[in-house]
């Protein structure tokens, strides 16, 4: 009896084969027949787990491993983007020209209003300039290179999550702007009396609510632009890694120092009638703080990021602080007179670019291994030289970057020289020695941000967060610092 029951179920067993071929494939009948309960569930162990933007984007068995040249990974179905050189060149050409013509127009803008009565008379609001400047870096790139890593790796297909990322994202960063605006007002106030040896408590007050206001409005306009490029880019299918930074650059500047100047001055008329509005609107806007950190907390993308993205935003602002004591000692030197024009150009091209590099290598290592570990090829001693001499997707860009310095700055030059509708054009000693200074600067910082970035990695923090605030505070100081280098070596030799 065994055995015919063994060989009923044989034959009953090949003839449910024979009809399930028949009729599709094995693993869909298969699942036909399997109960719910019993079923895999394919998106369980990604969809019930809750990310942070500083976390690893992915657990190590999402990532995928450094393949073969001329092949792609994936992370969970999403594809490493795969770009030619000259598609490479189109994509970040027309972003970075749009973000040096803004670079211009700031530049010019402050031109100009270093001659108002707010600029005369309250001197330390030079050093406020570079850290407001800076706030792009610190809060807009830095958004931006998240939100495009986030894009890249797939985490904007769910609608849901895509907006609860935004919304934290911006609430985040409207907390971080109105700190870092009365930080930076009480360093450049602090800066000021070191070297005046004299503080005027209304003046501090005037600083601290222009830098407040000017810091918020800035980051708010800003962030909404920069969610509409992102999400704009996904849909046309265009790489967000190399627009996103940029257009924030293009207009951060221009957008940042024109509230600047029109906030400080009418603040100014006003301090004297009535001397204690400067001291409301600072409380005013200190006590929004609060509502901002609720609405981060409601989102678990952005509650971590309120504890751990302090360090490199404030110390970026720091850096900044120094380029623009360096800016501020430049305004009573009649040989240095061109650097406050040029400034906002020579920091603002040299962040763009970098910022550019810093978020094609996140996107990189995000696709490439998971966090705490590096790459084979970035093992052992590693050269900061190492991208311009290899083939790679990071060694091509950091190429085509360091390329475009050069030609970018000289149309910026040729710009500001039309616009200025100045009788002589630039000299060739001014070119020599502006261009020298310029493709150093970039040099050092594709040099410097390959180094980061692997070791922010290698130290289990997210690049995206915090290399980028780092290296547009190093345009800023180095920027400046070389632009005054190239005035004074200028003067000695003509």
């Amino acid at each position: 009896s065994s055995i015919l029951i063994s060989s009923k179920i044989h034959l009953y067993t090949q003839s449910k084969i024979h009809s399930i071929k028949e009729n599709g494939s094995l693993c869909q009948s298969l699942c036909q027949f399997m109960p719910e309960t019993r079923r895999p569930d394919r998106t369980s162990s990604f969809s019930s787990k809750e990310f942070s933007e500083s976390d690893p984007l992915f657990h190590n068995e999402f990532y995928g491993t450094a393949l073969a040249s001329g092949t792609i990974s994936e992370i969970h179905g999403q594809e490493m983007p795969s770009e030619s050189v000259r598609a490479l060149v189109i994509q970040i050409l027309f972003p970075f020209l749009l973000a040096g013509f803004g670079t211009v127009l700031a530049g010019m803008l402050l031109d100009v209003v270093q001659h108002w009565d707010v600029f005369r008379n309250v001197t330390e609001i030079f050093i406020l300039v570079p850290p407001l400047l800076g706030l792009k870096g610190n809060l807009e790139m830095t958004l931006a290179s998240r939100l495009s890593t986030a894009v890249n790796v797939g985490r904007f297909n769910s609608s849901s999550e895509k907006w609860n990322l935004i919304t934290g994202n911006l609430a985040l960063k409207q907390v971080q702007a109105t700190v870092l605006g009365f930080l930076a007002a009480l360093v450049a106030s602090a800066l000021g009396w070191i070297l005046e040896e004299e503080l005027i408590v209304n003046h501090v007050a005037l600083l601290c609510c222009c830098s407040i206001v000017t810091a918020f409005t800035a980051s708010l306009l800003q962030g909404i632009v920069m969610v509409g490029v992102i999400v704009g880019s996904k849909k046309v299918g265009v790489n967000p890694d190399n627009i996103a930074t940029p257009t924030a650059a293009s207009l951060g500047d221009i957008i940042t120092l024109g509230l600047l100047a029109v906030i400080s001055q009418g603040f100014f008329y006003c301090m004297e009638p009535y001397p204690y509005i400067t001291y409301l609107v600072c409380v005013v806007f200190l006590c929004l703080t609060p509502m901002w950190v609720i609405l981060s907390f409601r989102h678990s993308d952005s509650q971590k990021l309120l504890f751990s993205s302090w360090e490199p935003v404030i110390t970026a602002m720091m850096i900044s602080s120094l380029g623009g004591l360096i800016l501020d000692r430049t305004i009573t030197d009649p040989k240095l007179e061109g650097v406050v024009l040029y400034s906002p150009v020579i920091n603002g091209v040299g962040g763009n670019l970098v910022s550019i590099q810093a978020s094609r290598v996140a996107t990189y290592l995000h696709f490439h291994c998971p966090l705490g570990e590096l790459p084979d090829d970035a093992k052992g001693f590693y050269s900061p030289c190492h991208n311009f001499c290899t083939t790679g997707p990071n060694g091509r860009s950091a190429q085509v970057l360091l390329t475009l310095a050069i030609p970018g700055h000289l149309v910026f030059i040729y710009t500001i020289y039309l616009i200025q509708g100045s009788p002589d054009p630039p000299t060739a000693v001014f070119i020599f020695f502006y261009l020298a200074a310029a493709f150093t600067q970039v040099f050092l910082l594709l040099g410097i941000v390959d180094v980061m970035v692997h070791c922010l990695w290698k130290w289990g923090r997210d690049p995206d967060s915090f290399s980028i605030p780092y290296l547009t505070a190093l345009a800023d100081l180095l920027g400046t610092g070389f632009l005054t280098l190239c005035f004074l070596l200028m003067s000695l030799v003509t």
